[in-house]
């Protein structure tokens, strides 16, 4: 805590007071607590627990106009971290916690001492964002993050358990709940695996990943589409936390030479969680990814997903034909799965039979038949989809349209009187329909089968913590035909603690929507080109992707450059001779 005269301390004690965070009788009893025993006036009153440390923290740094940080796992990254000698750390009472770009954000006990910001610069090369931190709170982190060869037995010890809060709770399923506290109590290796998936979680990760590398294991995590690298254990503990994971996996331990599948389910921080774990040989050591599956953040309301007016009308409709085939396209994690399912929610009770297809099964719903495909055994989606037809259903969801094969079965199912929602890995509506005359499906059938198509991406929106305004690129504003608007001012994110210095937090839905109206289906006769469906469209006032996402910066929910990043396919020859497909 920086260095406070007696006047000073008065000071923050009276605005404490003023804040309504601490009492009159508080401040006087920690006042005479300081003056007979020494220290500072915000130990005293942590002492006595009048406030806790992170209130303190915070309201020192709106007295020094900065901002206030409590360390903690994941916020520290390890090799920037050491950028700066032990020695010098420790004398300047710093830490750096990560960069971006050339910023370096170093928290610091006296972040207003201009020598000490100055001697970070020259270190650096780098711009110093200082926040304040309490100097016991620095001292434990400098501890475990700039010891020059960090020993595992002290960096784990290091990991208390209270910074792994896990909930016993009964299962949901059948299957078995692994409660993390219960399974080698008190490990050290356990304790690590633990904050890796807390981590994750409070982070609101979609996935870790667990790499190893010749120095050390690197745990990545995605977070809003990125992957970022948050957690860095020391060396010689890579094939530790691989066992450690493929045990909670029900995995097999002992073979490393080839990839393998699991899943647990557990209770974390009073959530239920599912992790789906796959490992990979690599030529370093096995690679570990989970999927983190939490019930929590699923939502199934369309308008929750970003679906609105005409859009929701269309899509609603469709899920509610009574046959007929509905296929949601996009790329790999773009939410085509949570859309599907948000379907399913609505179609859901006890007077329809929904069965549905997966290749994994990713979330469990009440009333609904779920098969898990399982090609060892020979159980594929044809397979699986013909014997469907054999159950009385009235809705089938086929996770994915892969071959032909499958795109014929699942026409015809739509064709004799079923509901089917699928996938499709095509960028746009459009691309839907050529992708279906390229697997060979007759134009005829496509016309009698098909309701629609729905494409989506998934865009980052801005942090509301560290929202603020901005000039976009002029190149930027003409690639969208915005060039009178280069006086404008936009929203973007700043960046700060709460989206990791990445100026967004959480993602929305885009999504473009087509029917197949009747003169849709006159061209599709006719065997067209993609062009030739684009004109169509672009003439009866469809709204592309692209142009869908820009009402999101319109309406400053995300930036500029965020919806050309996810819209960017677009921009791609739709005669590419190739035919590769590409995706955003």
């Amino acid at each position: 805590m920086p260095n406070l005269t007696i006047e000073t301390a008065v000071r923050l004690g009276e605005q404490l007071v003023r804040d309504g965070l601490i009492t009159s009788e508080q401040l006087a009893e920690a006042l005479s607590r300081q003056q007979a025993a020494g220290g500072r006036i915000g130990n005293a009153l942590v002492q006595i627990g009048a406030i806790s440390s992170a209130t303190l923290v915070h309201a020192l740094a709106r007295r020094l106009n900065v901002k206030g940080c409590t360390l903690r796992h994941g916020l520290i990254d390890p090799k920037v971290a050491k950028c700066i000698p032990r020695d010098e750390a420790e004398r300047l009472k710093v830490l750096p916690l990560f960069r971006v770009r050339d910023e370096v954000t170093v928290a610091m006990v006296e972040p207003q001492s201009l020598p000490a910001l100055d001697r970070l610069r020259a270190i650096t090369d780098c711009t110093i964002r200082p926040v304040l931190v309490l100097e016991e709170n620095l001292a434990e982190y400098q501890t475990k993050y700039l010891a020059a060869e960090a020993s595992v037995d002290a960096f784990l010890a290091s990991i208390e358990q209270a910074d792994i809060q896990i909930e016993e709770s009964e299962a949901i399923d059948e299957g078995p709940v692994t409660d993390l506290d219960k399974m080698v109590e008190g490990s050290p290796i356990v304790n690590l695996v633990n904050l890796a998936i807390l981590t994750a979680l409070r982070a609101g990760a979609s996935d870790v990943h667990i790499e190893p590398d010749r120095d050390g294991t690197h745990i990545r995590y995605r977070i809003d589409g990125e992957l970022r690298e948050m957690l860095k254990p020391p060396r010689g503990m890579h094939a530790a936390i691989v066992s450690r994971v493929k045990v909670i996996g029900r995995m097999d331990i002992a073979e490393k030479r080839l990839p393998q599948e699991g899943r647990v389910h557990l209770v974390a921080d009073r959530r239920e969680i599912d992790l789906r774990v796959s490992s990979m040989p690599t030529i370093l050591g096995e690679k570990i990814v989970l999927r983190i599956l939490d019930k929590s953040n699923l939502k199934f309301e369309l308008e929750a997903l970003g679906i609105h007016g005409t859009d929701r009308a269309a899509i609603t409709a469709m899920i509610h034909s009574p046959y007929g085939l509905m296929l949601v396209t996009g790329p790999t994690g773009s939410g085509k799965t949570t859309t599907l399912y948000s379907a399913l929610d609505l179609l859901r009770d006890e007077s329809t039979n929904i069965v549905t297809i997966e290749d994994p099964v990713e979330y469990q719903l009440p009333m609904v038949n779920q098969i898990q495909v399982n090609e060892r055994v020979g159980l594929n989606f044809v397979r699986a989809l013909r014997s469907i037809l054999r159950q009385d259903p009235d809705v089938i969801m086929v996770g994915e349209i892969r071959d032909t094969e499958t795109a014929r079965v699942a026409v015809q199912s739509a064709l004799t009187g079923h509901l089917v929602l699928s996938t499709l890995h095509t960028n746009d509506c459009p691309g839907g329909i050529m992708r279906l005359l390229d697997m060979g499906i007759e134009p005829y059938l496509i016309n009698a089968a098909v309701l629609g198509f729905v494409a989506q991406r998934l865009a980052r929106t801005i942090c509301p913590s560290c929202k603020t305004s901005y000039y976009p690129p002029p190149q930027l504003l003409k690639s969208v035909g915005w060039e009178q608007r280069t006086n404008e001012l936009f929203a973007k994110g700043e960046g700060c603690r709460e989206c990791q210095n990445t100026g967004f937090r959480g993602r929305v839905g885009v999504y473009e929507v087509m029917l197949l109206d009747s003169e849709l289906k006159r061209m599709i006769q006719q065997n067209p080109s993609e062009t030739d469906i684009r004109v169509y469209l672009a003439q009866s006032g469809w709204r592309t992707l692209r142009e869908k996402a820009l009402d999101l910066v319109n309406r400053g929910e995300s930036t500029l450059e965020e919806v050309l990043r996810v819209t960017r396919s677009e921009s791609i020859d739709v005669g590419d001779p190739t035919g590769t497909g590409l995706e955003a």
